[in-house]
């Protein structure tokens, strides 16, 4: 009997999984996987991992995670027709929903399959449950490749950007606002920081015929004393996305280049790194991301964004993202998955895994 996968993800989306809080979702894929007696079964934390031993010369990974972003009023699934909408609907319940599908129906496929299902992506790096089964039980997650079900409406986006986060800290003087030349404006001296990075003219580079275009954002902002003061401390927090022909050494350079003469620090003004991480190169030339390719009928293209891509090429597996789901509905309050890209990407893994 072929599966619902509409319905098999609706039921996902209704188990709450915000990042920190996946175990519900972990226990309920568990038992879910318990029956399978062809899967060796393993568990760490909110992590489940699954493994067929048949002997073959190939293992591949294929992973997803658990978590979700916080809802905006779509915590409920809601279908209608063939679309299903709710929080992690896209990002990522339709790619869970397609892992376990296959961990039930390929008894025997022609290459070895280790399915992970793991915790906290959507939080900082250092936190998720990826790192942590790697660091701890490395040889659960070895393979010759691996495919992680993030969502690419069915196209196989490769590789994936390098993220580095900082905090920009500009200090001042505090002062009545009525008399502000007593002192110095913390938030006004951000002005040029704004500017500066307002101003970058980005950078696109193309690898293996996938272009990765760079993005530069202020994603937070914070200071302010009082209604009445001339605030003494201000800072913005900017992302910067980068090719994965570059590294995070490159990454700091570049901010401490891009600032470097509007920083004061006789005045308190500091920049901090507070989250980075390496991207990945594309990889296709290895034979299960070339089957992948071929399989999937379309072009490759970049991945615009980190993902654990990322975490299995520093480990010298080559990975490619490959799931269910626009990426552009990734964390948006109208995300929403279409029946017919889960079934194409559930029977595109099959034949991969099966060929």
């Amino acid at each position: 009997m072929t599966t619902d996968l509409l319905a098999a993800t609706a039921e996902l989306v209704d188990i709450p999984s915000v990042s920190r809080h996946e175990s519900v979702l972990a226990d309920h894929i568990a038992a879910a996987l318990a029956g399978c007696d062809w899967l060796h079964l393993d568990r760490l934390g909110d992590n489940v991992v699954a493994r067929t031993s048949l002997g073959r010369d190939r293992r591949v990974v294929v992973a997803g995670h658990l978590d979700t972003v916080p809802p905006n009023a779509n915590e409920v699934s809601r279908v209608e027709g063939d679309t299903l909408w709710g929080i992690g609907s896209c990002d990522m319940k339709g790619g869970l929903a397609v892992m376990l599908d296959l961990a039930h129906s390929l008894e025997a496929p022609t290459s070895d399959v280790t399915w992970c299902f793991y915790a906290r992506e959507e939080v900082n790096r250092a936190e998720g449950g990826l790192l942590e089964i790697f660091d701890q039980q490395p040889d659960w997650l070895a393979g010759d490749a691996a495919i992680l079900c993030e969502p690419t409406d069915g196209v196989v986006e490769a590789g994936c950007q390098g993220t580095t986060r900082v905090v920009v800290r500009m200090g001042g003087v505090r002062a009545h606002t009525a008399r502000p030349w007593a002192g110095r404006n913390a938030i006004h001296r951000l002005a040029p920081v704004l500017d500066r990075v307002t101003a970058w003219g980005g950078r696109s580079v193309v690898l293996d015929g996938c272009q990765y275009v760079e993005q530069l954002q202020v994603v937070g902002v914070s200071g302010g004393v009082a209604n009445n003061v001339v605030p003494d401390a201000a800072q913005l927090t900017v992302n910067y996305r980068f090719a994965p022909d570059s590294n995070v050494a490159a990454a700091r350079r570049f901010f401490e280049g891009l600032f470097a003469d509007l920083l004061d620090a006789a005045a308190g003004d500091s920049i901090e790194f507070v989250d980075e991480g390496n991207g990945a190169v594309p990889g296709l030339a290895d034979p299960v991301l070339a089957n992948l390719l071929a399989a999937s009928g379309a072009p490759a293209r970049a991945k615009l964004g980190w993902t654990d891509v990322a975490t299995f090429f520093a480990r010298g597996i080559p990975a490619a993202n490959f799931g269910p789901g626009d990426p552009l509905l990734a964390h948006h309050p109208d995300e929403h998955v279409e029946r017919a890209t889960l079934e194409r990407v559930r029977d595109t893994l099959a034949a991969v895994l099966s060929s």
